[in-house]
C-alpha cells in the first residue's frame, strides 16, 4: 500500500488523498488501536465528529475532530454506515459532505468490525497507552497502566510520534494508540529503547527512560516530530540534538528573543544550508569544504550573520544560542503535522 501510493501521489495528489486515508487505517488495524484511537482517526481525518455504536447498545462513543470524548447521543442527522449485529458508525458532518467522508466512513467501519470481531468482542483493550503517557495522571496510575501493557519496570522505552498520514515502512513493535496534541492528532508507538531499524516517515522519537518517564518522551517525541522534514529528515531522534530537544519541549515556541532577527536571515536562499553547516562543522573552512564554496564566501555570510544578530555566533555560548533559534524557527515553520487533513 505504502509504495503505491508513493507512486500514485506522484501522479495524482488528488487522487492520493483516499489512498492515505486507507493507509492510515491500515496502519492502525496492524497496530490493533482500540475503538476510541479509530473513532479519533476518523473524526481527525473528517475535520467532524465521529461516533459508533454497538448493536445492543453496550457500548457507544463520540469523538470530535481533536479526539476529545462528546457526552450525549448523536444528532438524528449524520452520515452513518451500518455494520452487522445492528452496529454502526457514523460522521456528524454539519455542513456539506466532502469527497472522502464516505471513504473515511467505509474504512472506520471496517476497523471497527475488526477490532470488533464476534470472537474479540471481549478484547476491547483500556486506553492504557493514552494513560501510560498522560502527564497529568498520577505516577501510580500510569505506572499500573505501563505494566498492563507489558513494559518492565527498570526497563528502558521510548515513544515514537508520528501523524495519522506517517508512512510505515515498518511498524516497530510496541503498544500504540492516537492521541490529541496541541499540535494535532497523533499515532504514537511505545518501544524498547534497543529497538532498531525504525523506518517510519515523517516521525520524532523520544529520548529513552523508565516508564515513568514516558510523558517526558512523548514531549520530545512530538518536538522532534515537528523538526522532521521528509524526505530529507523524516524520521528525527531527540538524542541528536543533545538536549536541546528536551530543552525546546519544556519551553513555549514563542520565547526566542533573536526569533525577529532569524526569520529576517532565513530569508536569504541561502541562509538555512548555511546555518546548518556552520553549527556542525569545527571551523569556517570545514564548512566551506562541507557546502562546496570558497571560504571567503562562508566567512561572508557568518559575517552577515552576525551583523545582523549582534553577535558572534561561532563563539562560545553563542553557537548554542544561535542554535537553540533555529530550531525554534523550524518548529515555526514545521508542516510536519499540516498535510493533508481534514481529507476533503
Amino acid at each position: 500500500m505504502q509504495e503505491l501510493l508513493g507512486r500514485i501521489a506522484k501522479l495524482d495528489p488528488e487522487a492520493s488523498l483516499g489512498l492515505r486515508v486507507i493507509a492510515c487505517f491500515d496502519e492502525l488495524m496492524a497496530g490493533e488501536v482500540n475503538s476510541h484511537a479509530l473513532a479519533s482517526a476518523a473524526a481527525a481525518l473528517a475535520g467532524c465528529p465521529a461516533g459508533f455504536r454497538s448493536g445492543d447498545g453496550s457500548r457507544q462513543l463520540r469523538v470530535d475532530s481533536g479526539g476529545v470524548s462528546i457526552p450525549g447521543d448523536r444528532p438524528a442527522e449524520v452520515a452513518a454506515l451500518s455494520l452487522p449485529n445492528d452496529s454502526e458508525v457514523w460522521l456528524e458532518r454539519e455542513d456539506v459532505v466532502l469527497p472522502n467522508d464516505e471513504l473515511i466512513l467505509e474504512r472506520f467501519g471496517l476497523a471497527i468490525g475488526v477490532r470488533f470481531g464476534l470472537e474479540r468482542q471481549q478484547l476491547e483493550t483500556p486506553r492504557d497507552v493514552a494513560l501510560a503517557l498522560d502527564p497529568a495522571a498520577t505516577p501510580e496510575d500510569r505506572s499500573a497502566a505501563a505494566v498492563r501493557l507489558g513494559l518492565t519496570p527498570g526497563s528502558g522505552y521510548r515513544v515514537l510520534a508520528a501523524p495519522l498520514f506517517a508512512v510505515f515502512e515498518k511498524r516497530p513493535a510496541g503498544p500504540t494508540d492516537v492521541i490529541t496534541s496541541e499540535h494535532g492528532t497523533l499515532q504514537v508507538v511505545i518501544v524498547t529503547d534497543d529497538t532498531e531499524g525504525i523506518a517510519v516517515t515523517p516521525a520524532g522519537l523520544g529520548p529513552s527512560g523508565s516508564i515513568g518517564e514516558l510523558p517526558r518522551s512523548l514531549r520530545a517525541a512530538v518536538v522532534a516530530l515537528r523538526l522532521s522534514r521528509p524526505p530529507e529528515e523524516g524520521l528525527v531522534r531527540a538524542e541528536n540534538f543533545g538536549g536541546l530537544v528536551e530543552l525546546l519541549a519544556e519551553s513555549s515556541d514563542t520565547t526566542d528573543p533573536d526569533a525577529a532577527l532569524i526569520d529576517e536571515i532565513m530569508d536569504s536562499p541561502w541562509a538555512e544550508s548555511t546555518v546548518r553547516v556552520l553549527l556542525e562543522a569545527p571551523t569556517i573552512r570545514q564548512a566551506a569544504r562541507d557546502l562546496g564554496l570558497h571560504h571567503s564566501t562562508v566567512q561572508s555570510r557568518a559575517e552577515q550573520i552576525e551583523r545582523c544578530l549582534g553577535y558572534d555566533p561561532l563563539s562560545g555560548y553563542n553557537r548554542t544560542r544561535l542554535g537553540i533559534s533555529v530550531l525554534r524557527w523550524r518548529l515555526r515553520n514545521s508542516r510536519a503535522l499540516e498535510l493533508p487533513g481534514p481529507v476533503g
